[in-house]
């Protein structure tokens, strides 16, 4: 879960994170443009090593079709944590 908390502690991860909650299966071309119009200065190579970072968390999974990939969002690590605070330890004990 650690992994979670580090890829959601930086403000470019968290601006990707919320541009494929608003269009998820984008390529990291159509990624780097939405956020360039945005006012992100990042290089492609910058988002590249983000995405690595949201990949590692379980946060975005790179699907690959044909010669492109696409990112796709999963918020199912997200989920983890809610219910781990949602239930709490004494609760899930009973």
């Amino acid at each position: 879960m650690g992994d979670v908390y580090k890829a959601l502690a930086d403000p470019t991860r968290r601006a990707i994170l919320d541009e494929l909650q608003d269009r998820n299966g984008q390529t990291l071309f159509e990624l780097c443009v939405r956020l360039t119009g945005k006012g992100f200065t990042s290089t492609r190579q910058a988002i590249s090593q983000h995405l690595a970072v949201l990949a590692e968390s379980g946060l975005v999974v790179l699907r690959r079709q044909g010669r492109y990939t696409f990112i796709d969002l999963d918020t199912s690590p997200l989920q983890q944590i809610y219910q781990r605070w949602r239930v709490g330890p004494c609760e899930s004990d009973t």
